[in-house]
């Protein structure tokens, strides 16, 4: 799998161009995610679904996949410095590629 960052909920476009333009020197992956996504199972979003949205988020979520080391420090490093802080971090793993993005944003 590419290393890649799914964006959701991000409202402010301002602040998600600066954080795309910030990131763009690691050549990731980076996929925002439409509220009609939120039920899918977070290890298949790379696939778009016509599901519709069962609740609605009210913070910013960002999810790191397949970044690893030195890399998982130099991204947030890199979001840190360009100022645009995220309210909710995750990382994709084993135990959560199942969840969908509302039970990963309640268990944050």
């Amino acid at each position: 799998m590419k290393p890649t960052i799914l964006l959701i909920n991000f409202q402010d476009q301002q602040k998600l161009r600066k954080l795309k333009m910030a990131l763009l020197p690691f050549k990731l992956r980076i996929k925002t995610i439409e509220p009609q996504d939120y039920s899918q199972p977070i290890g298949y979003l790379q696939i778009p679904s016509g599901l519709i949205p069962q609740e609605q988020m009210e913070k910013e979520m960002l999810i790191l996949a397949g970044i690893t080391g030195n890399l998982f420090d130099q991204v947030l490093y890199t979001l840190r410095k360009a100022g645009t802080p995220v309210d909710y971090k995750a990382v994709l793993t084993e135990h959560n590629q199942n969840w969908n993005c509302m039970q990963l944003y309640k268990e944050l």
